[in-house]
């Protein structure tokens, strides 16, 4: 059984990104030892799981691809996104929310709570949020031209006294997103909440959804802070890469 999971360790390092690693790259990577890294990669040729390059690079092979393509056919973004959630629920306690753009507003189409979740009252599965507040909406604003053309207008409403409706301060704080890939919110949709998020981008790199773990504003500090924006952005960058390899409609 472990040499089973070290194996899957190691064909986790591969990807559209890094399609090719040699043997040092590998035993890197990996923290395992060359010979142990050496011998599962031999197995998985063996297999037929893996290939070797001209160059003696180690490359995953056909199989592969027909397995990820079986489990790409029926996969649809709430399904891709989920693990993900999990894993950002369980690791912080908070709640973590899946949201997509719409015409009327950013829509709620999954949440999972975690141990210490704090219940947020409004946000549910099916809400429908305003784009110029909460991490999530905001994220989606950020990364979509077509959004900031339609929502970044006079009379924006303030939410909360954090809620930012100046044009010029919204358009500034949509770039710093931009800029760094992810959002931050604290207590501009409902006080004493806040919440990060990371997009998760189409093939033509248009939004598609955002990713975000929100709980007490108190909690969102310091270290605590840097994991979560870390994690999250992990995950979009990874859901992303799932989304972009779904079959076309």
């Amino acid at each position: 059984m472990g040499a089973v999971l070290k194996a899957c360790t190691l064909l986790g390092h591969f990807s559209a990104d890094r399609p090719a690693w040699t043997l040092n790259e590998l035993t890197t990577a990996s923290g395992m030892n060359k010979t142990t890294v050496f011998r599962l990669m031999a197995t998985l040729i063996q297999a037929g799981w893996v290939d070797r390059t001209d160059e003696g690079a180690y490359r995953v092979a056909m199989p592969v691809f027909e397995i990820g393509s079986a489990a790409l056919s029926k996969l649809d973004i709430r399904s891709a996104a989920k693990p993900f959630m999990s894993e950002l629920a369980a690791a912080f306690g908070n709640t973590a929310y899946l949201m997509v753009p719409a015409d009327q507003g950013a829509v709620c189409i999954d949440l999972l709570e975690g141990r210490n979740s704090l219940v947020v009252a409004g946000i549910n599965i099916g809400s429908v949020m305003p784009y110029h507040a909460a991490a999530g909406p905001i994220v989606m604003l950020a990364h979509s031209k077509a959004l900031r053309d339609k929502w970044v207008t006079k009379g924006l409403p303030a939410i909360t006294e954090q809620t930012i409706t100046d044009i010029d301060r919204l358009t500034e704080h949509l770039d710093e997103i931009t800029e760094a890939g992810y959002s931050l919110s604290v207590a501009d949709y409902l006080p004493g909440v806040a919440a990060v998020a990371a997009p998760i981008l189409g093939r033509n790199g248009s939004v598609v959804a955002s990713i975000s773990v929100g709980g007490r504003a108190e909690e969102f500090e310091g270290a605590a802070l840097a994991a979560m924006i870390e994690k999250v952005c992990d995950a979009g960058v990874r859901i992303t890469r799932i989304v972009q390899a779904l079959p076309r409609a």
